[in-house]
């Protein structure tokens, strides 16, 4: 039986079931099943299936892959010291494995893949190939006198059953065979294409090269022949491969106290990301040429963040990632932000941590060094690895509940579940998930949270969420030391109108403010008024407003706005002689290089800027003047870039099922006829709107085949033969015999439906 006969004798559900499992055999669909046999066969696709084997199926796949075929399960169950049940049943459905349990094969292309599958060599043809055949006649005449054919092909026959030759050899030789016996087969041995014949050898590996038990295959490389290598095992291909997947080992935890630690640090990124974005709205930082942000900005935007530095990278891969963050000369938040920061905490948070599980950059490798030993620094291009969501997706779906296992033991598991995965990365991935997961609000104490499992699986995370975050505060509590204590997460409103009143003096289970002149002023520069500041406070505040803090507010506004500075060069304007006369006498105002032009008025040939500030750096409270003579208001412009598209919110989960039965019917309609279908003649079929959908339904429901009559996008009226397959979102996706292939047809062209005789 050929592999395309066993594909053409499984059932729709086996089909079903190997498109799903290997989508990309049906991208685009295969025209028949010859197509498909074709297309699971090529090397590409054989490499992706399988990585998707664990450690023991993949060991079933090289035990077919170095015996002889066919091969008996019994026998199959001998090479690896384990029944295969499960895993030979998956390497039938991935189609890599196929024929009955008597007579076992591996699919077309498999072998070629493998490379030193198991870790045994190159059989004995494949290793004395590229040998001189003078060479080869004379091996065969020493170790396999008397028998016919060619010296490779006697030589061949001499090594499958080597027990004779490993006999005569000494029991040096027999050790460095022991060496190579379970892999790896090759060796380094200088001068190893020497020409030694048995009576000449005189050390072990002599003795191994001059019976054909090692062969050279460079001039310091030595191998092992497959068929050595078998008898030395005594019939097993692997010494040790177990079906069950290596215990998790870690320290227990209260699922419930997990999930409410994972809850608090969720709410505290959802809060650094708001805080992030406001900050960077003012005073963005710049874009490095090299696409980067610089380490001088990511250690200020630290400070502001009250975060350790690779904690505040991670925040800004992971905004960037949601989409709130983008490059735009600086970098800067986008108009994706505004809509992010108005939704329930809860939802704020799934949009952030579904970035984080589906971006493939890492933020991990932020300070490390490129090969070209250059520096990589947050949001550096050179960040991403196509291999960081599948590995933090694996490594987040093996954390079993209420326990937190140790990085070395998720890495073992992942070793047994992704055998094919370079070793390195992965482990070195695994180590980062399970560090920002902590930070991210997807395990607490190390434990998978169950809103963390929601997300991974696909679930209700914002639900599973909501009850365990703080709910947001709309009070505060005012010092009469000029400090505000709130007691818990402040509205985002409240949050914002007193980050721009005062100053953060603490963080912790509760943030302390302080109000200072410099704050106040900030306050009063962007345009609220002494009145309005106390209004606010008073009506915000659980304790009266306190008269330090009235008196402070009181004094500084004061004195805000008395003096104005306008442009001329620029100029200081002020009803009060006095304070004028004091300005100018200040010898702290000597570089301004003031002069009078009039009691009230002070011009200058510093530019208005510096002279607001130069009079800020000296005591004074001076507002910027329009050259209309209003009052300029500094509140800080909130930039915005466009928000780039973002993926799906939830991981890709594979191939629609439903697509999944229009490709296998179209297969199967393919193979039948190696040609497109003749449409009925007579006149198109024609009917109600209604009564063409009923149709559809029921033929998708019964899987038969229709007759319909289809406008095309010029309006002319076509026959087509249809095998309907789902219909959602105002259309019909069908295979199309008259065509053969698989189209989506729209429902309001579709004339009429008939049914096929």
């Amino acid at each position: 039986m050929t592999f395309t006969e066993w594909l053409r004798g499984r059932t729709d559900d086996q089909l079903r079931a190997l498109v799903l499992a290997r989508p990309e055999l049906v991208a685009p669909v295969p025209a028949h099943l010859d197509g498909l046999a074709t297309r699971a066969a090529s090397p590409s696709a054989v490499g992706r299936a399988l990585d998707r084997l664990d450690r023991f199926a993949l060991a079933l796949v090289e035990a077919l892959a170095v015996l002889e075929e066919p091969l008996a399960v019994e026998r199959l169950e001998e090479a690896v010291g384990a029944p295969p049940g499960r895993a030979l049943a998956r390497l039938r459905e991935l189609a890599l494995v196929y024929g009955p349990d008597e007579e076992l094969r591996l699919a077309p292309g498999v072998r070629a893949v493998l490379d030193d599958p198991a870790g045994l060599g190159p059989p004995a043809v494949d290793v004395f190939r590229h040998h001189p055949p003078e060479r080869l006649e004379e091996m065969a005449d020493e170790i396999a006198p008397g028998t016919a054919g060619g010296g490779k092909e006697r030589l061949a026959a001499a090594l499958a059953e080597p027990g004779k030759l490993i006999e005569e050899v000494s029991p040096e030789a027999r050790a460095a065979l022991g060496q190579l016996t379970w892999g790896p087969p090759t060796g380094r041995v200088p001068n190893a294409r020497r020409e030694v014949t048995v009576a000449t050898a005189r050390s072990p590996i002599e003795e191994l090269l001059a019976r054909g038990l090692l062969a050279a295959t460079g001039e310091e490389s030595v191998t092992l022949p497959r068929e050595v290598g078998l008898y030395l095992r005594e019939g097993r291909v692997h010494r040790d491969v177990s079906p069950v997947p290596p215990a998790l080992e870690g320290a227990a935890r209260d699922q419930d106290l997990a999930d409410r630690t994972a809850a608090g640090q969720a709410f505290e990124l959802v809060r650094a990301v708001e805080e992030l974005c406001e900050r960077w709205s003012a005073e963005p930082p710049g874009v490095l040429r090299t696409g980067g942000l610089g380490v001088r900005d990511l250690k200020r935007t630290a400070g502001l963040l009250d975060l350790p530095e690779w904690t505040t990278a991670l925040v800004v891969e992971v905004t960037h990632a949601a989409g709130l963050l983008a490059a735009d000369g600086d970098w800067v938040p986008t108009s994706a932000y505004d809509l992010w920061r108005v939704r329930d905490t809860a939802d704020r948070w799934v949009t952030l941590a579904g970035a984080w599980l589906r971006m493939d950059r890492v933020p991990g490798l932020i300070g490390e060094r490129d090969d070209r030993d250059r520096l990589l620094n947050a949001l550096h291009p050179d960040l991403r690895r196509t291999a960081a969501p599948g590995i933090r997706l694996a490594a987040l779906r093996v954390l079993p509940p209420g326990l937190a296992p140790a990085a070395e033991s998720v890495q073992a598991r992942l070793a047994w579940e992704q055998p094919r995965r370079r070793a390195v990365l992965r482990d070195q991935l695994v180590e980062f998930t399970l560090r920002e997961a902590e930070q991210v609000g997807v395990t607490g104490m190390g434990v998978l949270a169950t809103h963390g499992r929601a997300l991974v699986e696909g679930g209700d995370a914002a639900g599973a969420l909501s009850p365990l975050l703080p709910q947001p505060v709309d009070h505060i509590l005012l010092q009469a030391d000029l400090t505000a204590v709130a007691p818990g997460p402040l509205t985002s409103e409240l949050n914002r109108w007193l980050a721009l009143s005062a100053d953060v003096e603490s963080k912790g289970g509760a943030t302390v403010y302080r109000f200072t002149e410099s704050s106040v002023r900030r306050a009063l520069d962007a345009g609220h008024s002494a009145d309005e500041l106390l209004s606010t406070l008073a009506r915000h505040s659980a304790t009266p407003v306190p008269q330090p803090l009235s008196y402070l507010i009181g004094d500084v506004a004061r004195r805000h706005g008395r003096i104005r500075v306008g442009t001329a060069g620029a100029y200081v304007r002020c009803d009060d002689p006095a304070l004028l006369d004091q300005i100018t006498a200040d010898r702290r105002s000597a570089p301004l290089r003031l002069r009078r032009l009039a009691p009230t008025v002070i011009a200058s040939r510093s530019s208005r800027a510096v002279l607001v500030d130069s009079l800020r750096a000296m005591g004074y409270a001076p507002v910027a003047e329009s050259i209309d003579g209003d009052v300029v208001i500094s509140r800080p412009d909130a930039r915005r870039t466009e928000a780039p598209a973002r993926p799906p919110a939830v991981p890709p989960t594979g191939l629609d099922p439903e697509v999944a039965v229009a490709a296998v019917r179209a297969m199967r309609a393919g193979d039948a006829r190696r040609g497109p279908a003749e449409a009925p003649p007579g006149q198109v079929p024609r009917g109600p709107a209604t009564a063409t959908i009923a149709a559809l339904q029921e033929a998708i429901r019964q899987g038969v085949r229709v007759w319909i009559g289809y406008l095309d996008s010029q309006g002319n009226a076509t026959s087509r033969i249809l095998e309907p397959a789902r219909m959602e979102g105002g259309y019909l996706t069908a295979y199309d015999e008259t065509r053969a292939a698989v189209h989506r047809f729209a429902l309001h062209r579709i004339t009429g439906v008939a049914e096929l005789t």
